[in-house]
């Protein structure tokens, strides 16, 4: 669209003055991403790439910047595209032995259906096995920091924070709230919760701490169980370990500068909060444990969950019009019907067909104009 830009230095007054003036002779302020949604409306841009954008905008993370960038570039709508190209083809052939049955020419045959549906369920396939790590990639995850008192949880909170934000004293019951910080780890951004130190007590406030320690884990995507490597184990750790057996976790063991020889066997991760020794491997096992055995690649086609649930979708159909048409008697009817459906949610995708609720929610996570 036609627009008019203008330039001024960055004084409060002098903006707040021309966006007054511009007010008073008509205009208006724009709705949080107008500029992006009046892209996609006049076919400028796909709804793929402008989602990419708040994503782009949202990123704390290189990583996650190099994903949005990547989807913003069409990545992930060229992919889709290929897909709904192959089904386009396959619906065109269907309606078109559907458009003279009296001749009794199929253009494509059942078995030939069922396997051209195959394949695109196949590509289907190897995108949706993206979307755990995507997702990791995008939206990020939470880690919690737990442990009996004074086992080391807010020094080694501290040292993957990369600074002192947790107080660290002595004294058993420091922590009595949750401490949370940003940390990217691996390309992730976690966020890094320390707890109170897990233990009956009769102090009311510290109660509360543990309390919300015992929630903080129970909605954690990973917890590091925190243990003393310098002396035996107590009632509370085995409690622990217990509690967290059928949790992702990373039993770390903390104070190895104190132990003289071999490490004992049981433990994930070996640390000293006081030296950093084994730091640097416990990130990389945090990053490893969050995206799991393959890591994280430097991209992911497959990150927001909108598109996720509707790829699942288009295949849940897919399998349904495989099923019909490998069962050979059922009517290229149902088969079309289910092709039609799969590739109604591509379009969802990309925005050919996008209610404007959909929209909506979308967009009104924009900052304003952008």
């Amino acid at each position: 669209e036609d627009v008019i830009e203008i330039s001024a230095h960055g004084s409060p007054v002098v903006l707040h003055r021309i966006v007054r003036a511009a007010i008073d002779a008509g205009a208006r302020l724009a709705e949080p991403g107008e500029f992006t949604l009046r892209a996609f409306l006049n076919g400028k841009r796909d709804l793929v790439r402008a989602e990419a954008v708040a994503d782009l905008i949202d990123a704390v993370t290189p990583l996650q910047a190099r994903v949005a960038f990547d989807q913003l570039q069409g990545t992930l709508t060229t992919r889709i595209g290929e897909i709904d190209a192959r089904l386009f083809d396959l619906i065109a052939r269907l309606e078109a032995s559907l458009d003279f049955p009296d001749e009794g020419y199929h253009f494509i045959e059942p078995m030939e259906t069922a396997g051209a549906v195959s394949t695109v369920i196949e590509e289907i396939d190897v995108l949706l096995a993206d979307a755990r790590r995507g997702r990791m990639i995008r939206d990020g995850a939470t880690v919690v920091v737990a442990g009996r008192p004074n086992v080391g949880k807010s020094s080694i909170f501290n040292c993957l924070a990369g600074s002192d934000r947790a107080i660290v004293t002595d004294v058993p019951g420091t922590t009595r709230d949750l401490v949370t910080d940003q940390v990217d780890i691996g390309g992730i951004a976690v966020s890094l919760v320390d707890t109170a130190g897990w233990r009956d007590t009769i102090d009311i406030v510290e109660r509360e701490g543990v309390s919300r320690g015992v929630r903080a884990r129970a909605v954690a995507d990973l917890t590091l169980l925190v243990l003393d490597l310098s002396m035996p184990l107590a009632p509370e750790d085995d409690l622990l370990l217990e509690a967290t057996r059928d949790q992702p976790r990373i039993v770390v063991a903390n104070k190895s500068d104190l132990l003289a020889g071999a490490f004992p066997r049981g433990f994930d991760a070996f640390v000293s909060a006081r030296t950093g020794d084994g730091i640097a491997d416990l990130r990389t096992k945090i990053a490893s444990a969050l995206t799991g055995d393959e890591g994280l690649r430097d991209s992911a086609t497959l990150s927001n969950t909108r598109h996720i649930a509707l790829l699942e979708q288009a295949r849940i159909s897919l399998r349904e019009a495989h099923a019909n048409a490998s069962a050979m008697s059922t009517p290229e009817e149902f088969v079309l019907a289910d092709l039609q459906a799969a590739r109604g949610r591509l379009d969802e995708i990309v925005g050919i067909r996008t209610s404007e609720d959909v929209l909506r929610h979308i967009f009104e996570r924009f900052c304003i104009g952008k």
